[in-house]
């Protein structure tokens, strides 16, 4: 394990300190926390082995759209490794990539080539949301819609349709109704956009009731981010008056400089409790995973970044799911 490893698994399974008085050579057998390199092995067997518990369903679907202005913030990344850990811990998750480079569905090992059936279909041509879900082999419970090259053209394509702005809405309340009745229900979707405010990223918004935004430890971040949320007041007061921004999550998280604990501190006393407590440390195992088309909790589940994705999940399925009081400010 590395330096940025070991910091970042401590960060996630601190390291409890004992009674000076009392010397760790008489403890007893369990009677203090397992080490953290002890609960990253524990996790990562867990994992590899399909024995994860299973975390509480929300009491209906969630939609969350995965948004940032800013490229490059650890967006799609995102995506895929919370589905994919909402997905091993017995929920069923579906990923909708509306981004044009398709890197999500890559992440997802999902066809995407030009010609294969897409949310370009459904955005553009009305198709049904169900003709374009591919279940991923990899994690059970996950499913994705895949982009082609397709949606590039799309944002020119749906101006001059009618209801531009709420046809992903449209499709998937269908999809999801339709599955509810079967007895079949999503608990999360995750829409991942692309880095820009287009009638792609507006139709996520409209389609979704929660606005899921990963932020980079870096000073830029911040500055995204304050033009974000004033487009989000946009959406709620024209399109969509149920949406909220309901998760924050510090991604690319370095502990060992000055500037991301200042990131960092800066957006947890704005935000609050909006803002995960688990912050997603630097990884190269995060950063390699998509080139083997896998997400980094099938890659390398005891990596510092599958046990940091895997923590933030769990945050989510455990809190609150409405997402009013949302830090839309």
């Amino acid at each position: 394990m590395n330096e940025d490893e070991s910091a970042a698994t401590e960060m996630i399974y601190p390291l409890t300190t004992a009674d000076p008085d009392v010397s760790r050579e008489t403890d007893e057998p369990g009677e203090h926390d397992e080490t953290p390199i002890a609960a990253a092995a524990a996790a990562a067997a867990r994992i590899r082995g399909g024995r994860t518990e299973e975390w509480p369903r929300p009491p209906s679907t969630r939609v969350l759209t995965v948004a940032n202005q800013k490229g490059g913030v650890g967006k799609t990344t995102t995506t895929v490794n919370t589905a994919a850990a909402l997905a091993l811990h017995g929920l069923r998750v579906l990923v909708i990539d509306l981004d044009p480079q398709g890197n999500a569905s890559t992440a997802l090992a999902v066809p995407h080539h030009a010609g294969e059936r897409s949310v370009y279909e459904v955005l553009v041509e009305g198709e049904p949301l169900r003709s374009a879900i591919h279940e991923v082999e990899a994690v059970p419970g996950l499913a994705c819609v895949p982009a082609t090259i397709d949606l590039a053209g799309a944002e020119i394509e749906l101006v001059s349709l009618v209801a531009r702005e709420s046809r992903l809405q449209r499709a998937l309340s269908v999809f999801l109704n339709e599955e509810e009745g079967h007895g079949q229900r999503y608990d999360y979707v995750f829409i991942d956009c692309p880095p820009s405010l287009g009638l792609l990223t507006i139709n996520a918004f409209v389609a979704a009731q929660e606005v899921f935004i990963p932020i980079q430890c870096e000073y830029y971040a911040l500055e995204g981010l304050g033009q974000l949320i004033r487009n989000v007041e946009l959406i709620q007061a024209h399109l969509n008056p149920d949406l909220a921004v309901s998760t924050i999550l510090l991604t690319m998280y370095d502990g060992r400089t000055r500037l991301a604990a200042q990131v960092a501190e800066e957006v947890r006393r704005h935000f609050g409790d909006v803002v995960l407590a688990t912050a997603i440390p630097r990884s190269v195992r995060v950063s390699e995973a998509p080139s083997y088309s896998q997400t980094v909790l099938t890659y390398d589940p005891g990596s510092s970044g599958a046990l940091s994705y895997v923590e933030a999940a769990r945050e989510m399925a455990h809190r609150a799911t409405s997402a009013e009081g949302g830090a839309s400010q």
